[in-house]
């Protein structure tokens, strides 16, 4: 779920600058351009597998109305392809005070490193060391593709619980270099 946070109460690190940029990717706060591939990433089924499933129009137009500019929502831009191949977001204190990673990429860009690259720049801006900005991410146990880019990224596994009906893994992902 996106929360919807002012600039002013956003902590320091989520207020990051306009952009990032990896070798292959341009991750930038959305724009109202990058709101149909947004949409898209929300009602997508093969996105939305193991997440809940597609959402619901009212949801849809709930997030369309807050995502513009959101703190700590990126739009993951392909350089080359001038793009939006999918969008990470970093929400402060959103798991027991932790800062939860959570990423999204369109199907027809899975298997090429890309969501690989996104949080690889996004956790190089998450402070290390500050209390209360330890990154976690959580996903289904089922999904094997999102478990092994984690583990690849140096995630261990931390906590298994139940959420939304299902199983799930929360991932540590700090400390990092």
């Amino acid at each position: 779920m996106i929360t919807i946070m002012s600039a002013a109460s956003a902590p320091a690190f989520a207020r990051w600058p306009v952009s990032l940029t990896t070798e292959r990717l341009l991750l930038r706060p959305v724009e109202p351009a990058d709101l149909p591939a947004h949409r898209r990433l929300w009602t997508d089924p093969e996105v939305r597998r193991h997440l809940g499933g597609p959402l619901r129009a009212e949801a849809v137009g709930m997030r369309e109305r807050g995502c513009v500019g959101l703190p700590g929502l990126l739009s993951v831009v392909g350089r080359r392809q001038q793009a939006v191949l999918g969008s990470v977001f970093v929400e402060p204190g959103a798991r027991d005070g932790r800062t939860e990673v959570s990423y999204q990429l369109l199907p027809e860009h899975w298997g090429r490193g890309h969501a690989r690259e996104a949080l690889a720049a996004v956790l190089a801006r998450v402070p290390a060391g500050v209390p209360g900005t330890e990154p976690v991410a959580v996903t289904q146990e089922a999904n094997a593709r999102s478990r092994r880019l984690l583990e690849a990224l140096g995630a261990e596994p931390a906590e298994w619980f139940v959420e939304w009906g299902e199983p799930q893994v929360l991932y540590r992902l700090g400390p990092r270099s």
